[in-house]
């Protein structure tokens, strides 16, 4: 449940335009309700202050319809990460209100608007074009958090200028998301032109011996450039959260 949702509905019980009865029926699914297939942990947003993500790889289609028909009667947002675009147009035909994103291979059903909460911008950079993909989901998820977010591809280290080009917009961001494969080493060139968090994302992008991105992680770890956290192998998601958390504090 949505802490807003929660506010409202006690509210209401206070002012007496909803029973205590009725009130105790919206909130027996709190914390979690066992579906049988899964445990839909309602209670996140007030927990963590975001919904619980589904997690699309690795789920037939009926699984994933079945949490979302638990988290949409209780008013929830929801995001599935790692959609095909099979399973996103199956979901789309029972709600056709979704919107697909399809570059981050996401889905979207918002029930209700997300304030703003950070206190600034997360600025998501990609090295490369073939990055861009684990790039979306990083900038979709911080949008879905409920935060600005602000984008710039192809910035590899193969053209340095690129990066000097739009120092305005690292220098005035609250947090930094960049997203590299082969060797991985835009995060170190931005940590060291900013005095803001960096979480760096290696992709699995790169020729043989970038190891399906354990080359980038690799060089992420070995960073001389101070501040930066790293996040796993094309894992656009996790830094956005991390990211949100940061722009929260």
């Amino acid at each position: 449940m949505d802490p807003e949702l929660l506010k409202k509905l006690l509210e209401d019980v206070r002012t007496g335009d909803v029973r205590v009865e009725d009130a105790m029926r919206k909130l027996r699914t709190l914390p979690f309700e066992d579906i049988g297939l899964a445990c839909v942990d309602h209670h996140r947003s007030i927990r963590r202050g975001a919904p619980e993500i589904i997690f699309g790889e690795g789920k037939d289609l009926s699984q994933i319809l079945a949490i979302m028909g638990s988290m949409h009667a209780q008013k929830e947002n929801i995001m599935i990460t790692r959609l095909s675009p099979e399973k996103s147009e199956g979901i789309r035909e029972k709600y056709p209100q979704s919107v697909i994103h399809e570059k981050a291979r996401i889905l979207t059903v918002m029930n209700h608007p997300v304030p703003k909460n950070g206190r600034g911008t997360i600025l998501v950079i990609s090295a490369g074009t073939s990055d861009i993909p684990v790039a979306e989901e990083a900038a979709v998820t911080g949008r879905f958090l409920g935060n600005e977010v602000e984008t710039v591809y192809d910035l590899g280290v193969c053209g340095l200028h690129r990066v000097l080009r739009h120092m305005d917009q690292l220098t005035r961001a609250t947090v930094i998301i960049v997203v590299a494969g082969m060797e991985g080493a835009l995060p170190s060139v931005v940590g060291g032109l900013v005095d803001k968090p960096v979480v760096a994302v290696p992709t699995s992008i790169g020729y043989g011996a970038s190891f399906q991105g354990v080359a980038a992680l690799l060089g992420m770890l070995n960073s001389c450039a101070s501040g930066v956290t790293v996040v796993n192998i094309d894992n656009g998601f996790g830094a956005a959260y991390a990211a949100s958390l940061i722009n929260r504090c």
